[in-house]
């Protein structure tokens, strides 16, 4: 790899809603550049997983360098999900523009306009393109209204293209090229570069997507990370065209890899800054944040002999991805297992299918919860993962529960029943604005309230037409209880549940109901209660099967069927002291799945 000018060199992402056509543009521009030839041509070719192509989204990141016109163009797509977002933000840091794709079908979404508003945060040149103008509802007008809008830039501005077929792509290469700006030139002579990504190689160790600021980083190198302070070897570096191709250094402005001799990425997180030992750094990069998952769920084997491949699963996997946090966890009924801490519900339905396709597991997953604080009468505070952890309620001065501010863009039809729904989350609106013919809904709401079904609820109530995103907000105090689940009067703690009390009641009674359904008959009555700290809420019973132990009679006295039937009825009692009732592994997903 030829040094490279600093001012032939240009750094820019492709920000978009998820499905807009960001990695198929990714794909026309690789091959309009000749990077990839066109018999290694696949149709979203920086999707790695299987997982990435059949949702459709991009989970991991991944940047890659394109020659073009004797410029050196870095690409890096990012993921469009909410629960990435500080992946995204990393992103953008380690670029100078952003093409900002919207599907001409569909227009602006809520995920859009949270990436834009990080685009602009971080100062970028943002170039507005519109994809897929080949498909016949594709509203050029009405949506280039809305860019415009949103950016204030003018309509001639706006690049009409079909990453598909190819049409107009050569003009957002030269776009980049006259638009974007070149890195600047180093401040300091230390040696910075911010990691944007880094995951685990079975074969080389942790492998860190950087971007170079001030300074260079040559091969063999003694690296530093200034966070979480680790120590290591640069064994390689180099740029990726897609696939590695190693080089002396990278220079400052230019974005790489470094195969480190690391064993964890916990140790080189996303958002850290890489320094080196002969030019050593104080001052760290802006930015870096220590992600902390918020939503938890119990995973346990549907075998307990499995416990110990679902172990070493669970570690595999966080070696590559850092926001993942674990504990062991023991349940009476389901046996042990682990509990997982997750960004977010799409993260947990990845690592979920990753452990099952991955690594062949038969897994059951607990109702999602999320964190809670408490404040005890003794001054201590604890920070709880399930409800069942709640101590006792007479020790207890406060509970916080997490908030969210919302964003929700609908068509103007649907506000009244988006704004219900919010309401029924006792969820709070906060401002309503319009962009062309769409509204734009803000909110606060408690996240637990919006963890097992919120997004499917506001599909339904919009026709598919809502997008939504959030971002924490904070802890506030409310009334909150945990209700407790008996089945035939034992405590089953892994059903337990944190609930506001004006919930309880409502939410008890219906999961009392489902798990009616959900546990089997026995052969002697079995009573379903919910209960907040002991006192009943809700009751249903399964009724029991019931023999016919008189049927082998003909006639006679009456009296020698009352004493069969009385033999029965105290068997029975006997039965149900000791009866053991087998409980089904549906019963701890019943709050995931409505109706």
């Amino acid at each position: 790899m030829s040094l490279m000018q600093q001012d032939r060199i240009r750094n820019f992402c492709i920000i978009a809603h998820i499905d807009h056509g960001k990695s198929t543009l990714a794909d026309r521009l690789l091959e309009l550049t000749g990077t990839v030839q066109a018999r290694d041509m696949k149709a979203q070719l920086l999707d790695k997983m299987d997982l990435e192509r059949e949702k459709g989204i991009t989970i991991k990141l991944a940047p890659v360098r394109m020659r073009y016109k004797d410029y050196e163009l870095n690409l890096i797509d990012t993921p469009g999900h909410v629960d990435f977002s500080y992946e995204v933000s990393r992103s953008l840091q380690a670029c100078e523009g952003a093409l900002l794709v919207v599907d001409a079908s569909q227009g602006i979404q809520a995920q859009t306009l949270a990436n834009v508003y990080l685009a602009m945060a971080a100062d970028l040149t943002i170039i507005p393109v519109l994809n897929k103008i080949d498909l016949p509802a594709a509203d050029v007008q009405r949506v280039g209204a809305e860019i415009v809008s949103l950016l204030g830039c003018k309509f001639e501005d706006i690049l009409q293209i079909s990453a598909k077929t190819g049409l107009g792509v050569n003009q957002v290469l030269d776009r980049v090229v006259t638009d974007v700006p070149a890195p600047k030139p180093p401040k300091n002579p230390e040696t910075r570069a911010l990691i944007f990504d880094s995951y685990y190689d079975d074969y080389r160790g942790v492998i860190l997507y950087v971007r170079v600021f001030d300074g260079h980083i040559a091969k063999n190198a003694n690296i530093k990370m200034l966070a979480t302070g680790a120590g290591g070897i640069a064994l390689e570096v180099g740029a990726l065209t897609p696939g590695m191709t190693p080089g002396k250094e990278l220079q400052s402005g230019e974005i790489g890899y470094i195969v480190t001799n690391l064993k964890t990425t916990r140790d080189a997180r996303v958002g850290d800054t890489v320094t080196v030992k002969r030019a050593h750094a104080t001052e760290p990069l802006p930015g870096y944040q220590h992600v902390k998952p918020f939503v938890y769920a119990g995973f346990f084997p549907v075998s307990n002999e499995d416990y110990n491949d679902l172990k070493e699963a669970v570690e595999k996997l966080s070696l590559s991805d850092s926001a993942l946090q674990f504990e062991p966890e023991n349940s009476p009924i389901l046996g042990f297992g682990v509990r997982i801490g997750f960004l977010g519900l799409l993260h947990m339905e990845i690592i979920r299918e990753r452990l099952e396709r991955e690594y062949n597991l038969d897994l059951v997953v607990t109702n999602p919860s999320t964190d809670y604080q408490v404040s005890l009468t003794n001054g201590e505070e604890l920070d709880i993962k399930s409800a069942s952890d709640l101590p006792d309620v007479s020790r207890v001065t406060e509970i916080r529960e997490p908030w969210i501010n919302g964003e929700i863009v609908v068509p103007k039809d649907y506000i009244g029943a988006v704004i219900q729904l919010i309401v029924g989350k006792r969820g709070l609106q906060k401002n309503l604005s319009y962009i062309d013919e769409r509204a734009l809904i803000s909110f606060e709401a408690p996240l637990a309230n919006l963890l097992t079904d919120f997004y499917d609820q506001l599909k339904s109530v919009t026709s598919g037409y809502g997008s939504f995103n959030y971002e924490l907000s904070d802890y506030r105090a409310e009334d909150l209880v945990r209700v407790d689940f008996y089945v035939s009067g034992e405590m089953v703690d892994s059903l337990s549940l944190m609930l506001h009390r004006s919930e309880a009641q409502r939410v008890g009674r219906e999961v009392v109901a489902k798990l009616k359904d959900v546990i089997p008959r026995q052969n002697f009555q079995v009573s379903l209660q919910a209960a907040i700290s002991g006192r009943f809420i809700a009751r249903e019973d399964i009724s029991a099967y019931r023999k016919d132990v008189t049927g082998y009679l003909y006639g006679g006295d009456v009296s020698r069927k009352k004493k069969l039937l009385a033999k029965q009825a105290k068997g029975k009692k006997r039965m149900k002291r000791f009866g053991k009732v087998d409980i089904p592994s549906e019963a701890f997903t019943v709050m995931l799945k409505r109706d």
